[in-house]
């Protein structure tokens, strides 16, 4: 079930607690030493209800870390009209300036080049975004492209997050936009 589907409101707000615990305990330590034990004490639930919820610690990140995508495909689809070749539309920095007080908990779940859990989600929720756009426009190539602005983005932001690219959020920003706007424009 996604969070966009109708989900009894208990077990929302039980979701809600153990995400927000989580990131609390990613704040203090690492996720991979953070304890199920650790975590249900904060959110104030039993352990055998964080089970009902989720398999394991890294579904629950994934979960805790899954409005990253959604921000992610709205900042590369803010904009209005024909886009500026150079300069990213204003929420594309501004995500990126906004991933640094979880940075660590997003390096754990995308790994260098965009993979990972974290890195499939938004490899996936990119490419379907990009897909429906291509494809309401008539882009025969609708595919293609979609798969390779996923990749892209997925794999600068991974490669940022993980320090093998230098720059300000504002100057990577504007260096992936600079990709993905020649991805869309080169077929």
């Amino acid at each position: 079930m996604t969070r966009g589907e109708f989900e009894d409101p208990r077990a929302a707000r039980t979701r809600a607690r153990l995400r927000a615990a989580l990131l609390a305990e990613c704040a203090e330590r690492p996720l991979e030493e953070v304890g199920v034990a650790a975590l249900v004490r904060r959110a104030g639930v039993g352990r055998a209800t964080f089970y009902v919820h989720y398999p394991d610690l890294e579904a629950l990140a994934v979960d805790a870390c899954a409005d990253v995508v959604r921000e992610a495909v709205e900042a590369l689809h803010a904009w209005q009209g024909r886009p500026d070749p150079v300069r990213a539309p204003a929420a594309l920095p501004e995500f990126f300036a906004s991933l640094t007080p979880h940075a660590a908990l997003y390096r754990t779940l995308l790994a260098p080049g965009g993979g990972g859990p974290l890195g499939r989600v938004l490899h996936r929720d990119l490419r379907a975004y990009s897909l429906r756009e291509r494809q309401r426009a008539g882009a025969a190539d609708a595919p293609l492209v979609a798969s390779a602005v996923a990749a892209t983005f997925a794999g600068v932001l991974a490669d940022w997050l993980h320090g093998d690219l230098d720059g300000t959020p504002a100057e990577i920003a504007d260096q992936v936009w600079q990709l993905l706007v020649a991805l869309h424009a080169s077929r």
